[in-house]
């Protein structure tokens, strides 16, 4: 696909991945049998893990399909390898702190957006002196029932990421200031600041309540940022290339 036209985001919105696209019968299932799609993921999935967080949500989904990938499946790979091969300059820029060392994090979630089991994906990145470090876009196990549940659990899985980063860099002796997380669900953040609706979310699990201690007694600081600012909504959905752009500005990605 060296000479195929380039695309501008990873994974373009009118794909609506899901199994129903997946071979269903003998006859269909040969044809996918010829194409390498798991070859072709663990290939994305290297560059997403290594140096790509911009691609971190088309890899996410478009892994589900490994075990019986559809033509549309193969469609919507081979859109990401034209995103790839215009964005091949891409990199990870880092440059020098000028007011300390600052690890931030930007965390969303996307209520119910998977097709077939309606759960939630959660997304968080974590840039040191702006450029990206920490990545990650995952479709829960879980089913919640409310987009407050989605992002609370978002902001919690963040927060552990933050933790063991923190850890890490404080042993090294390289971070001077306390963490920063940001989220764009203000319901989200009053949650764990304030748990006073303790009756409407006592079904989430326990695992998750830890985050009202952490929050308490300040050891992270959780604060809120317009949508339009948070670049952890690339990692939850398709995104229109202005807000995709937007998203790599934000983490100084070029």
């Amino acid at each position: 696909m060296t000479n195929s036209k380039s695309a501008s985001v990873p994974l373009a919105a009118h794909f609506q991945l899901c199994k129903d696209q997946s071979p269903k019968t003998d006859s269909e299932k040969p044809k996918m049998e010829k194409i390498p799609y798991s070859n072709a993921i663990g290939f994305v999935m290297y560059l997403m893990v290594s140096t790509r967080p911009d691609i971190v949500y088309a890899v996410s989904c478009l892994s589900r399909f490994m075990s019986n990938p559809g033509t549309t499946h193969w469609e919507a790979l081979k859109w990401l390898f034209r995103y790839l091969n215009g964005s091949n300059n891409s990199d990870i820029k880092f440059s020098k702190c000028s007011e300390g060392v600052k690890l931030m994090g930007y965390v969303d979630s996307n209520y119910a957006n998977d097709r077939d089991s309606r759960r939630s994906t959660t997304s968080y990145v974590f840039t040191l002196c702006g450029a990206c470090i920490s990545w990650k876009s995952q479709l829960k196990n879980i089913v919640v029932v409310s987009t407050t549940e989605a992002e609370y659990i978002a902001i919690t899985e963040a927060f552990k990421e933050a933790l063991w980063l923190e850890g890490l860099l404080k042993e090294i002796g390289f971070l001077k200031h306390k963490a920063t997380i940001f989220s764009d669900s203000q319901s989200g953040i009053q949650l764990c600041k304030n748990h006073v609706f303790h009756y409407r979310t006592k079904h989430i699990d326990v695992r998750y309540h830890f985050i009202i201690d952490i929050v308490g007694n300040g050891t992270i600081n959780l604060e809120k940022i317009r949508s339009e600012e948070n670049p952890a909504d690339m990692g939850t959905k398709c995104l229109p290339v202005d807000k995709f752009n937007n998203c790599l500005n934000v983490l100084n990605l070029s």
